[in-house]
């Protein structure tokens, strides 16, 4: 069993570069659940089936929200938490997620 501990630290203020943001989503469509997720895939990284965790600039953060509605529909749900401040993240389980500090993400 592997254990996950990371801290992260953001500032919110207009100075601050990077956003730290939780994506979660229940898609019914399957065939739009896998485009969404390839579709976030671009923008941070899968923690869970139906989670991405992110760190952006607001010009990403922006252009993530914008293409959002697309993928869903009526039955369907995104949720965007933007978490601000001094955060610990603890998680359990087999798979390790890579903590993704880059500028860049080629999309």
């Amino acid at each position: 069993m592997l254990m996950e501990n990371y801290f992260f630290e953001t500032i919110d203020n207009t100075d601050s570069k990077k956003l730290f943001v939780l994506i979660i989503y229940d898609i019914v469509d399957n065939k739009v659940r896998v485009k969404l997720a390839k579709y976030l895939s671009g923008y941070g990284n899968r923690v869970q089936k139906s989670a991405f965790e992110a760190r952006l600039t607001q010009k990403k953060y922006d252009k993530l929200i914008k293409g959002i509605p697309k993928y869903c529909g009526k039955e369907d749900s995104v949720r965007i938490y933007r978490i601000n401040g001094r955060s610990q993240v603890q998680s359990w389980g087999m798979k390790e997620v890579p903590i993704d500090d880059e500028d860049v993400i080629i999309i």
